[in-house]
C-alpha cells in the first residue's frame, strides 16, 4: 500500500499533463489536479484501501475540469449575447476635474453644504436640519465655500448681468 505522498509525487505530473493536453490550459490543469488531490487527502483513510486510488483522483480532476469548462462556456455565451461594444464615454471635462480638486480642499462641513445644496438640491433649511446646526451656520458655510471655490477656480471676476454692457470708464 502506497502513502498519499508517494501517490501524489508519482502521479501529479502525469495527471496535469493529461488535463493540459486536453484542455490547453496548464494553470487550469494544475489547479484541478491539485484540488482533486486535496479531496483525496481528506478521504485518504478510505481511499488508501482502493485498488487504484489514482483512478479516483483522475476522475475527480476530470470532473472538476469539465465543470470549470462548462462554467466558462456558459459565461462566454452570456457575454456574447451582451452588447458587442461598450459605448465610449468621454472622461470628465477639465473644469469638472478642477472643481472636484477644489472641493477636496474645503473643510468637511463646507464641502458637505456645497454638495447638499448644489448637487442634492436641498434647501438651506434642509441642510441645517440634516447637519443639526442653525440655518445661519449653513449660510455661512456656503458663503465661505463659494468664496474659496471662486478663488481656487479663478472665478474672481464679477458676474455680468445679461444684456448689460460694461462701463467704458
Amino acid at each position: 500500500m502506497s502513502s498519499f505522498d508517494e501517490i501524489y509525487a508519482a502521479h501529479y505530473g502525469d495527471l496535469t499533463v493529461q488535463l493540459y493536453a486536453y484542455f490547453g490550459d496548464r494553470q487550469e490543469a494544475q489547479d484541478v489536479v491539485q484540488e482533486a488531490f486535496c479531496r483525496a487527502y481528506a478521504r485518504w483513510r478510505t481511499m488508501s484501501r482502493y485498488d487504484d486510488p489514482v483512478a479516483w483522483v483522475r476522475r475527480v480532476a476530470w470532473n472538476l475540469a469539465l465543470s470549470r469548462w462548462r462554467r466558462k462556456r456558459t459565461i462566454s455565451m452570456f457575454l456574447r449575447r451582451q452588447r458587442p461594444v461598450e459605448p465610449h464615454v468621454d472622461g470628465p471635462e477639465p473644469e469638472r476635474v478642477a472643481l472636484i480638486a477644489a472641493l477636496a480642499t474645503l473643510p468637511g462641513n463646507q464641502r458637505r453644504a456645497i454638495v447638499l445644496r448644489y448637487l442634492a438640491d436641498l434647501s438651506v433649511a434642509e441642510i441645517a436640519e440634516r447637519e443639526g446646526v442653525p440655518e445661519g451656520t449653513v449660510k455661512s458655510w456656503l458663503h465661505r465655500a463659494r468664496q474659496a471655490l471662486a478663488a481656487r477656480l479663478d472665478l474672481t471676476e464679477s458676474p455680468r448681468t445679461p444684456g448689460m454692457t460694461e462701463d467704458p470708464r
